[in-house]
């Protein structure tokens, strides 16, 4: 059995590969590591909206319940509301049961520690030893050591609510918006907090039954909120992930604003209320290069990591930077969370577009973004990073970027699951840079294949 735990929990098609057994080893060993020096830790379970989402929160459950911990069942959450509720409920550890922006067949456990944060990798493998050495770490825990499961004093979904509201000092009297809540995790709550705040707002895909989560929804699949915010002239429409921490927004003309604008609107938008430490943004490798220079335009500089939000966060909290993200809609508020959160990203951008007085569509329009082409050269595992130390490659890199003139940027990286090396080129020609990237591929793969 290899490792357990990917980039973002541990994932797997629902009790095939994510099995309740599984599920039950991961809640005892969890319990047992994090409850520090608690002899009943408290431990509060989210799920989304799949159809096995009770199987392995009541398996999960049972784990913890056998190792004298206590359970607190918060229901259907997206995952930044443990990520808040786990510190504002002072419990020990949190838990989400969600495979994201995935179809519904398979699902995911991922756990937060009593400071909202996500597990570090150490953490991750002690919980992982435990369960691939099968060791026995519950042998005395009988009779009234044994857990319980606890009822929070105020409903969660409310909590999180309340405290979405007042990340914003301003109301949204006057928006209109189409929302998609992906059939997931948010298609209760989010909808609960813009009406709340005044909003007009008309909801597609919030009728979950199980099995179509992200089904041609969402933020992966924002194509009929496209249409419906056009239809209905709407102001904005937000589609989220399955689990909600993702965002991708549309403008009224019904074109994408996605993480590199989202991020970029709200940037200025911090630097003019002096919530931006340092001028500082965060964002990854595969960042537009008209992000970087719109977020110059306006004085501010951009923190570079590896992709991964996991990533994202450990600069930030490096540098006391308050914004970092993805373009794929995944934007940490590190003033407000400790994770990516959909509802907090839309709150965010609404405030913005009201502070300016424009239309989304003249702020997204700030952001010239450029044609970006992805080519996979087919290269041995035992390849994967030679090409660094080449020194062909390297001139060939080299030679591309002085071709496109200062209007352009190669950026080459190795696939973590896969005999593959992805080429990324970026520039104003869609036709130059596309056949750029497919001779540095076949380079590639002539040279390490």
């Amino acid at each position: 059995m290899g490792r357990l735990f990917g980039t973002d929990g541990v994932r797997g098609i629902a009790n095939s590969e994510l099995t309740p057994e599984l599920a039950f080893n991961l809640g005892k060993a969890g319990a047992y590591v994090l409850r520090k020096e608690e002899q009943r830790p408290v431990v509060l379970i989210a799920k989304d909206t799949r159809v096995s989402g009770d199987m392995l929160e009541d398996a999960i459950s049972a784990g913890i319940l056998s190792m004298g911990g206590n359970v607190i069942k918060a229901g259907v959450l997206p995952t930044p509301a443990i990520a808040y509720l786990v510190r504002h409920l002072k419990a020990d550890a949190g838990v989400v049961i969600s495979a994201s922006h995935n179809p519904f067949e398979y699902n995911g456990i991922k756990f937060f520690n009593g400071e909202g944060f996500k597990l570090d990798d150490d953490i991750e493998d002690e919980i992982e030893d435990i369960i691939l050495r099968n060791i026995d770490i519950n042998s005395h825990v009988t009779g009234e050591k044994l857990g319980r499961c606890l009822k929070a004093e105020q409903d969660a979904l409310t909590m999180y609510a309340d405290f979405l509201k007042k990340t914003i000092d301003t109301d949204l009297n006057g928006f209109k918006l189409t929302i998609d809540c992906a059939n997931g995790a948010s298609y209760k709550v989010a909808e609960k907090v813009f009406r709340e705040l005044g909003a007009e707002v008309t909801s597609i895909h919030n009728e979950p039954d199980g099995m179509n989560i992200n089904e041609r929804c969402g933020s992966t699949h924002p194509e009929v909120l496209q249409e419906k915010v056009v239809s209905a002239k709407a102001d904005l429409g937000l589609a989220f992930d399955g689990d909600a921490d993702r965002l991708i927004a549309v403008d009224e003309k019904g074109r994408i604003i996605d993480g590199d604008k989202m991020i970029y609107i709200c940037a200025k938008m911090m630097k003019a209320n002096g919530q931006l430490p340092g001028n500082l943004v965060t964002a990854t490798v595969m960042s537009n290069l008209g992000f970087h220079r719109a977020i110059g335009g306006i004085g501010c500089k951009v923190d570079t990591t590896q992709v991964g939000d996991r990533y994202v966060l450990e600069s930030m909290l490096k540098t006391g930077c308050n914004i970092g993200g993805e373009q794929s809609g995944h934007i940490i508020f590190l003033n407000h969370s400790t994770t990516g959160d959909g509802i907090l990203s839309a709150l965010q951008l609404l405030k913005a577009v009201k502070d300016s007085g424009l239309k989304p569509s003249a702020l997204a329009d700030e952001v010239t973004i450029y044609p970006q082409v992805l080519k996979n050269a087919k290269i041995k595992n035992e390849n994967k990073k030679k090409y660094a130390a080449d020194h062909e490659i390297s001139s060939e890199i080299k030679r591309l970027e002085e071709a496109m003139e200062g209007e352009g940027r190669v950026l080459i990286r190795p696939s973590g699951t896969e005999p593959l090396v992805r080429v990324m080129i970026e520039g104003k020609d869609i036709e130059q840079i596309t056949k750029l990237a497919e001779n540095l591929a076949s380079l590639l793969t002539k040279k390490f294949g």
